[in-house]
C-alpha cells in the first residue's frame, strides 16, 4: 500500500493559509489589495475583538457577479493573470489566488458582492472551508467581506496572537502603508465602532504623508525619474534628518504601489543621507519606487513582502543619488533662507574693524586654557588655502616647514576686557556697532557654546563646535580627495612598535596612509617612524593617531576599498575634524563669531556636523513668547 497520499482540499487550504494568514493584519492586506485592485476609491475596515472575533471590509470596486463570487472560493482562482508569461511582469497586488481560500479555510466568512451592471448582488457563506449558502442578495455596488472566528478551528495558531493592542497596531500598519501607496483612496478604520484611522479620498500625497505620520514641519520632496529601456521614477517625501526619532522612525518602502520591506532600499537612503543622519537615527518617510514590472521579482514570499530587483546595484544608486540631491538642494535652501539679507530690512552698514575678515582664522584648541580670564588661547586652526605661518620659537613637536604650507594668522591675546555685547535701542533700531552678517544680526555667545543670533523675527542658535566641525570635515574631504591634506613635519619624529595585524594593514592601505596626512616610513622589524601629521591635529600623539588609522583601515576591502569616499576613510576624517574644532568652553570673540558665520556661508554643507548631529536650531518669535505665556495678548 502507497504511503504517499494526496492531500485533501481543506488540508491544502489550511497549510496555504499557514503562509498567508499569519495574523489578523494579514487578512486585513490580503483583502485591502483585492478592493484596490478592483479599483475602489471607498475602503472601509472594521474591527472587533482586535480581528479574531470580527473584521468588515467594504469597498467601492467593480464587485463580483455570482459566478465569480463562487470562483473566488476556489484555490489558484484568479482574475489577475491568465498564463506564466505575465507572472513575470506582475502589475497587479494580488496574483496567486489562494488568499480567500485560505481565509476562508480558518474562519466564517461571508462575500456579498455586486457589479455596477446588476441589480442585485451575490452572497455566499463559507464556514472553515465549507460552502454553507449561495443566493441573491440586496446590495450596494462593490464587495463587502466579513470574517468572524478567525482561527477559530486552529486553537494552536490563535494562541500565538499578541495582546489586543498589539494586533490592533498591526491592521493601523496595513492602513497607513495602503494609504501612502495610493493617496487618491479614502481609507477608514473603526476599531470597536470607533473611528481609529480616517483617510479622505483624493488627497496628494504630501497631504498624505503628513496625515500618516502626524508630522506638520518641512518635509524633504524627493522626485526623479529615469527614462529608457530600464526606466524608473522615484517620488516620496523625508523628515527632515534632525526630526526624525531614534526609536520610531519608520521608512515606508512602496514599489509600485506595493508595501515592502526591503533592506537594500534602505541601504540606499541611509547611504543618501551620510553626514545628516546622527548614529542609531534612522531615516523617516514614504518613499514610493516606480520601476517597470518586468525589473522586480515580487514572487518571493507567499506574503509578498519581500522583493528582488533584476538590477539591484542600479536602483541603488539611483535612490542613493536622489536622496543626495535633494539633500543638497535644502541645504542650499537653507543657506539662502539663513544668510540673505532681508528685502524689507537691510543690514545696516559696518565699520571697517566689524567686517569679517577675508582670511578667516578660527580657534581649535581645547586644551589650552586663557590668557586672560575673558580671552581666548591664541592657538588658531590653520585652514588649508594660502600663506606660510611665521616660525614658532621652542616648539616641542613642530618645525616650521608645512606641506603645504597652510594659513595661520596669530591673534596675540590681550589683556583688555573684551567688549561688552550690543544691545538695541527702544526703538528697535541696532545700534551703530551691532555685528551684522549677511543679514543675520550676532546677539553673543551662549554657555561658550552656542552661538546667538536673530534673523526676521526668529532667534538662531547655532552649536559651534558641530559648525566648525563641518568646515574642518569638509576642507579635509577635499584635501583627502586631491590628496593634499596639509602635513605638519615633526621636528622629533617619533617610533612606534605596530602589531603584526597593524603591519599588514600598513603595508595594504600605505597610499592611504599618506591621503590622510601621516607620513610614516619604516624602520624595521615591525617599527615606523613617523614624520608628518595632519597639520589640523598636530597637537594629538601621533603614535595613537597611527594605530586609530590603521585600525579603522584594517577592514577596508573589496567593494568598500573600491568606493570614491569608503565609510572607515569618512569616519577617519570626521575623527579628525572633531578633534581639531573648537570645543565647548572656548569663549569666542565677535571678530571670531563672525569668522565662524562666514565659514558657514561659503561651506558646501554646514547643516549637520559630519556626525549627524544638527547645527543650526530657529525660534520663531510666536514659539518664544509662548515660553513666557505672551501669546494672545
Amino acid at each position: 500500500m502507497s504511503r504517499i497520499r494526496i492531500l485533501s482540499e481543506q488540508l491544502a487550504n489550511q497549510i496555504a493559509a499557514g503562509e498567508v494568514v499569519e495574523r489578523p493584519a494579514s487578512v486585513v492586506k490580503e483583502l485591502v489589495e483585492n478592493s484596490l485592485d478592483a479599483g475602489a476609491d471607498r475602503i472601509d475596515v472594521y474591527v472587533e475583538g482586535s480581528g479574531s472575533r470580527l473584521l468588515r471590509i467594504t469597498d467601492n470596486g467593480e464587485g463580483m457577479d455570482g459566478d465569480d463570487v463562487l470562483l473566488s472560493l476556489e484555490r489558484h482562482a484568479t482574475s489577475k493573470i491568465k498564463d506564466e508569461s505575465q507572472l513575470a511582469a506582475i502589475a497587479t497586488l494580488g496574483f496567486r489566488g489562494e488568499a480567500i481560500p485560505s481565509i476562508g479555510s480558518v474562519s466564517w466568512m461571508t462575500i456579498a458582492s455586486r457589479p455596477a451592471h446588476q441589480e442585485l448582488g451575490t452572497r455566499a457563506e463559507i464556514r472553515y472551508g465549507n460552502l454553507q449558502t449561495v443566493h441573491e442578495h440586496g446590495c450596494s455596488r462593490g464587495t463587502v467581506i466579513e470574517i468572524r472566528h478567525l482561527f477559530g478551528n486552529m486553537p494552536a495558531r490563535k494562541k500565538f496572537l499578541k495582546s489586543a493592542r498589539t494586533e490592533m497596531h498591526h491592521i493601523e500598519e496595513v492602513i497607513k502603508n495602503q494609504a501612502l501607496a495610493h493617496p487618491h483612496v479614502g481609507f477608514t478604520l473603526y476599531n470597536e465602532s470607533r473611528v481609529s484611522l480616517e483617510y479622505q479620498p483624493g488627497s496628494d500625497l504630501e497631504r498624505r504623508v503628513r496625515e500618516v505620520f502626524k508630522y506638520p514641519g518641512k518635509l524633504l520632496p524627493l522626485e526623479a525619474q529615469v527614462s529608457g529601456p530600464d526606466e524608473i521614477a522615484l517620488a516620496g517625501y523625508l523628515l527632515l534628518p534632525e526630526t526624525a526619532p531614534a526609536s520610531s522612525a519608520r521608512l515606508r518602502i512602496l514599489v509600485n504601489d506595493r508595501p515592502v520591506q526591503d533592506g537594500m532600499i534602505r541601504h540606499a537612503v541611509s547611504e543618501g543621507m551620510q553626514g545628516f543622519l546622527m548614529k542609531g537615527y534612522q531615516a523617516a518617510g514614504a518613499l514610493l519606487l516606480t520601476i517597470g514590472p518586468d525589473q522586480v521579482d515580487v514572487n518571493v514570499h507567499p506574503s509578498k513582502r519581500e522583493i528582488r530587483f533584476r538590477k539591484s546595484e542600479t536602483v541603488h544608486r539611483f535612490i542613493a543619488a536622489t536622496v543626495r540631491k535633494a539633500l543638497e538642494t535644502h541645504q542650499e535652501r537653507l543657506r539662502s533662507s539663513l544668510f540673505t539679507s532681508s528685502s524689507s530690512a537691510p543690514p545696516p552698514a559696518q565699520s571697517p574693524e566689524k567686517q569679517p575678515s577675508a582670511q578667516p582664522v578660527l580657534p581649535t584648541s581645547p586644551t589650552q586654557t586663557p590668557v586672560a580670564p575673558q580671552l581666548l588661547s591664541p592657538q588658531r586652526t590653520p585652514s588649508l588655502k594660502t600663506a606660510e605661518p611665521e616660525p614658532r620659537q621652542g616648539a616641542a613637536h613642530t618645525s616650521p616647514p608645512m606641506d603645504p604650507p597652510p594659513r595661520v594668522v596669530p591673534i596675540e591675546p590681550k589683556e583688555e576686557p573684551p567688549p561688552e555685547l550690543p544691545v538695541t535701542s527702544e526703538s528697535d533700531e541696532p545700534v551703530e556697532n551691532t555685528p551684522v552678517f549677511t543679514g543675520l544680526q550676532l546677539i553673543g555667545q551662549l554657555f561658550q557654546l552656542y552661538l546667538l543670533c536673530e534673523k526676521d523675527g526668529e532667534l538662531i542658535v547655532i552649536d559651534q563646535h558641530a559648525a566648525h566641525e563641518r568646515i574642518l570635515y569638509t576642507q579635509l574631504l577635499a584635501g583627502y580627495q586631491a590628496t593634499r591634506i596639509p602635513r605638519q613635519s615633526l621636528m622629533f619624529p617619533a617610533t612606534v612598535e605596530l602589531t603584526p595585524a597593524q603591519m599588514d594593514t600598513m603595508e595594504a592601505h600605505e597610499e592611504t596612509v599618506a591621503s590622510l596626512g601621516l607620513q610614516a616610513e619604516y624602520f624595521g622589524d615591525s617599527t615606523f617612524v613617523i614624520k608628518a601629521v595632519p597639520a589640523l591635529i598636530r597637537q594629538e600623539d601621533p603614535k595613537i593617531l597611527l594605530r586609530e588609522v590603521l585600525d579603522g583601515l584594517r577592514g577596508l576591502r573589496g567593494a568598500e576599498a573600491a568606493r570614491p569616499l569608503p565609510q572607515v576613510v569618512d569616519d577617519l576624517l570626521a575623527s579628525m575634524a572633531c578633534k581639531a574644532a573648537i570645543k565647548a568652553g572656548n569663549r569666542l570673540q565677535p571678530q571670531e563669531m563672525l569668522t565662524l558665520l562666514a565659514e558657514m556661508e561659503t561651506s558646501a554643507v554646514f547643516s549637520h556636523c559630519p556626525h549627524g548631529r544638527p547645527v543650526i536650531k530657529s525660534f520663531t518669535t510666536q514659539e518664544v513668547e509662548r515660553w513666557f505665556h505672551r501669546h494672545g495678548g
